[in-house]
This record gives C-alpha cells, structure tokens and sequence, in this order.
C-alpha cells in the first residue's frame, strides 16, 4: 500500500513505521515521547465553561433515554448524580459533528479536559488527531467539502474528571453510562471505536482485558464497536502503537464493508 506525504507523516506522528518501495519518498519516522503528562493548553473558550460552583448530590433524571440533545447537555451541564459533582471545573459532554459516522469513546476527563470542557486534548489529544487524520478523519464539527465518513464524534463514559485521575469507581460508571447510551442513540453512528479499559468494559459490559478483546467486532446497540488502546496509554507505551494502528485499520474496513 502507498501511503501520500500527509499520511505517512501523521502514522509517524503515532510512531508507525511506513514502508515505501525505493520509488517513494520516505517520509522521517519521529516517535511520539512516552510521556503521561498532558501539556499546558490553552484555556476554552467563554461559551464552553461553566462556572465552579459547589453543588450537592441528587438524583439523575429518569427520562434521559427521551432526551434531544440540548436538552442532554444541559442535564450533563447540571448533573450531580455522583459525588465526582463537588470537584469538576466543567463537565467533558462530547465533540464533533452530530451526524458522524463513527464515534470515538474514551475513559474520564483529566485535568486539562476538565479545564477545557473538551474530551481528549493534551498530548492523548494530539495523538489521537494523528490517529484519526491517518485513516481520513477530523474531530471538526464544520468545515468546507467535509462529509460525515470523515468525521467523528469523541465522548467520554465519564462526564466528570475523577479527583487525581483515579479509576472510575462503579457507581460513578453506573450513573453516567445511561448519557453516554443516549449519545449513541441521538448520534446513531456506523460504528464504535472504545478506547481505554474503562471504555471498553462499560459499553461492552465485561471484565475481560484489552488485548483478548482485540481483533474482533463486537456489538453496543447494534452498532459495530472495534476495542483499542487509549492514546494516553499508548504515550506510556510506545512499542503498542503498531497494534492500534492494526485496530484503526480493521474499523476502517469495517466501515468501508458496511451498507451506505
């Protein structure tokens, strides 16, 4: 396969060796630096954050299933199902357009998610754009002669960043899962690429690991779901960036065999 001089460039962003025949100009292969540490980013925009207040638990709304998706922002925006409520900057609703056909679902916010009120930025956030980019796709909600098979929507299971970046504790999966389910059937995409232990084992209800859920399609509401490594790990983890190139390459055959 011949990849063009942006491909090439965006899989050596992900520390993915390209082979060119001697024809082709190789492109240098610069790997990413394992480091777990999200970078300083800039801070969100006025209309994306919400104002630190305190807040008490209370019960999460019981029609979220019937929700548009105003409608499930502000409840998000509002949520204080968990005790996870009394920390949180701002609560991470999801990116992207809302006619994607494939949906990116990470773990929890962390701390620069939590300032900026936006899943996956930082470095995790930096390496997942060049994952995506490599197989033709953008995080951009808009843009000139942009289809939605090239776009994606990226949520987390969680809403709230968890104190220190713990785990995600049971309950506090619990209480989220039920927006998370609602986002797929308002975005209702062609399929499901579950990034992370703790996205992999809420939305396909399992305790087994990554690595034995890999290489196969499984199902969440009806939709393909294709199980891969998280971006942060893969900081951490450099030498598994080649297995989740295989994961975005058997999504996007996935999606290329799939009905129109």
């Amino acid at each position: 396969m011949v990849w063009d001089e942006r491909q090439a460039a965006m899989l050596a962003e992900m520390g993915i060796r390209v082979w060119q025949s001697p024809a082709a100009v190789a492109s240098p292969v610069i790997d990413a630096k394992a480091e777990a540490a999200d970078s300083p980013v800039a801070a969100a925009s006025p209309a994306s954050v919400v104002p630190r207040v305190a807040v008490a638990r209370g019960a999460r709304p019981g029609d979220v299933e019937s929700m548009d998706w105003p409608t499930l922002r502000a409840t998000v925006a509002g949520c204080t199902a968990c005790g996870l409520c009394r920390g949180r900057t701002n609560t991470v609703f999801g990116v992207g357009h809302t006619q994607a056909h494939w949906m990116v679902v990470g773990e929890a916010p962390g701390e620069q998610e939590d300032r900026q009120g936006e899943p996956f930025v930082g470095k995790a956030g930096q390496l997942l754009d060049h994952m995506l980019q490599a197989v033709g796709l953008t995080r951009q909600a808009e843009g000139e002669g942009l289809q939605p098979a090239q776009q994606v929507y990226i949520a987390n299971v969680l809403k709230c960043r968890p104190p220190m970046n713990r785990n995600p504790q049971p309950e506090e999966v619990a209480q989220c899962e039920p927006y998370l389910a609602r986002q797929v059937a308002l975005l209702q995409p062609r399929l499901i690429l579950a990034m992370g232990r703790f996205a992999v084992q809420s939305l396909l209800q399992t305790g087994e690991p990554i690595g034995r859920l890999r290489g196969r399609i499984h199902q969440y509401q009806g939709v393909p779901a294709i199980v891969t490594y998280h971006p942060a790990y893969l900081l951490r983890n450099p030498a598994d960036k080649a297995k989740a190139w295989d994961d975005l390459c058997l999504a996007r055959e996935v999606m290329r065999n799939a009905s129109p």
